[in-house]
């Protein structure tokens, strides 16, 4: 659900000053209109684009990867009265990861940077997104088709992914709530399935690859209730085609404070899913040796229409972005099972909150 979306904002709202000339309202409803809304919306507090997918490589050993780019812009309230060029009045963060299934290891990264002066900057007409040498594009030729290029020490993304189907608005056309009070919602809307090709690179070896991602846009004045502790969330390309979005925000005790999400079928059916009707149950839990927080790494997931399982590929998926973002969080490929224990889809999942209490 956000985070991406990630975790963004807690260092932005940590240089905020407690007189800042912003505060939250209540998101109104309003008609997202594109290429408009694909740009950013730097009048509000917090956005992410935020891509994950599952690739594979073209080679005879299939060799499989989960991707996850995202690029955040934060305002800096302190700063919004200021006059002077280096004001720093938003900041542009971005996180990349690689997970090598076969190699058991995730691979991640994350640069910050305030914006202007050519080095972060985040267009306001359409998808156009620069941290340094990291990029996303929208192609401009092309309106359906993204560019991605996230070079590391590490590891290398070097990806193109094309639309296969309409973007889909979360909430009520657009507008997801987060919390019980009307403020905590946010803009937002997915586009799964989106074919994926080019190329990825670990430690020097280059795959050429294949697959399928997924991409949330979302953007926000206020998205945590105060006795939020942090989120679970799943976003699902279906091997048929459908889509599935769901996460729950979670109180300290583990319970949930707010839940949501969307299923859209293959042959393009759309459900929103009410407040209360899902259930997430841990199944399985793997402690980082790092970090020592304890993750639900398998879930049984509850829906009107379906019980699923959420396993992840490897356990060891936790992102570290306390130099960036300031917090620790799992974001990792995992797969989407059947009540019959068959694979249905691929997907990643989010969980943040659990080695201390997420503040946005």
């Amino acid at each position: 659900m956000l985070t991406r979306r990630t975790l963004v904002v807690a260092s932005a709202a940590g240089m905020a000053s407690a007189s800042a000339p912003f505060s939250a309202w209540a998101l109104p409803t309003r008609t997202l209109r594109f290429p408009r809304d694909h740009g950013a919306h730097p009048e509000l507090r917090t956005e992410w684009w935020y891509i994950t997918g599952h690739a594979r490589s073209r080679s005879a050993d299939g060799r499989e990867f989960g991707f996850q780019l995202t690029f955040f812009r934060s305002r800096v309230d302190a700063t919004q009265t200021m006059l002077s060029k280096f004001a720093a009045q938003q900041l542009i963060f971005a996180h990349a990861a690689v997970t090598d299934v076969r190699g058991q290891k995730l691979w991640h990264d994350q640069r910050i940077a305030r914006a202007g002066f050519g080095v972060a900057t985040a267009s306001t007409e359409d998808t156009q997104l620069k941290l340094n040498d990291w990029t996303l594009q929208r192609d401009t030729a092309e309106p359906s088709r993204y560019h991605a290029s996230l070079p590391s020490q590490d590891f290398a993304l070097q990806l193109q992914m094309n639309e296969t189907q309409p973007l889909m608005l979360q909430g009520q056309n657009g507008l997801s709530r987060k919390g019980p009070e009307a403020r905590q919602a946010s803009y937002y809307y997915s586009q799964p399935q989106l074919s994926t090709s080019g190329k990825i690179t670990l430690q020097g070896q280059t795959f050429d690859v294949t697959g399928t991602a997924w991409l949330d846009h979302e953007w926000s004045e206020e998205l945590l209730h105060p006795d939020a502790q942090g989120w679970d969330w799943i976003g699902m390309n279906l091997d048929d085609g459908s889509a599935l979005t769901a996460f729950r925000l979670r109180t300290a005790s583990g319970s949930a404070l707010w839940d949501g999400g969307s299923f859209r079928s293959a042959k393009g059916e759309l459900t929103i899913f009410k407040r209360g009707e899902l259930s997430f149950k841990p199944l399985r839990r793997w402690t980082s040796p790092l970090t020592q927080a304890s993750y639900p790494v398998e879930w049984e997931l509850r829906t009107p229409s379906q019980v699923y399982s959420v396993k992840a590929s490897i356990d060891n998926q936790e992102l570290d972005s306390r130099s960036s973002t300031g917090a620790v969080y799992w974001e990792g490929l995992s797969e989407l099972l059947d009540s019959q224990g068959r694979r249905v889809g691929r997907g990643y999942l989010e969980m943040t909150g659990y080695a201390a209490a997420l503040r946005l």
